[in-house]
């Protein structure tokens, strides 16, 4: 993703439309797009700012972590179940997630779902 535009170009382009400019005139005098500097515009009418918003981060992860209480319950019951099996048992209570979602869940809380060995490997073998 690229970086936003600089604050400079943002109130450069503003002050040009202050001054009684159109919104796709500035644009072509600054080298955006018309529907930048319309969103610009609406931006600083509406909020009063318009400096850049937030850019990538984790947007879908909050629907899930807020339902952390019965994806744990599940697995606190079977402890064995496969992610699949996992998210099959949450679309019964209401809650649609990837298996991918699911797995970065458990990440983020430290927990291995890679199932282990049920007896450690022999020390006769010859490591090679």
């Amino acid at each position: 993703m690229g970086q936003p535009l600089s604050m400079d170009l943002r109130r450069r382009l503003l002050a040009a439309i202050d001054e009684g400019m159109s919104c796709r005139a500035a644009a072509a005098r600054f080298g955006v797009a018309p529907a930048t500097a319309i969103r610009w515009r609406a931006q600083r009418r509406d909020t009063g700012s318009f400096a850049p918003k937030p850019q990538g981060g984790d947007t879908r992860s909050r629907r899930v972590e807020e339902r952390r209480a019965d994806i744990l319950a599940i697995w606190e019951t079977r402890k064995d179940i496969s992610l699949a099996e996992l998210r099959l048992a949450l679309i019964e209570v209401g809650l649609h997630v990837s298996v991918a979602g699911l797995h970065r869940f458990f990440i983020r809380r430290g927990m291995t779902r890679k199932k282990r060995q049920a007896t450690p490997s022999s020390r006769i073998a010859p490591i090679s």
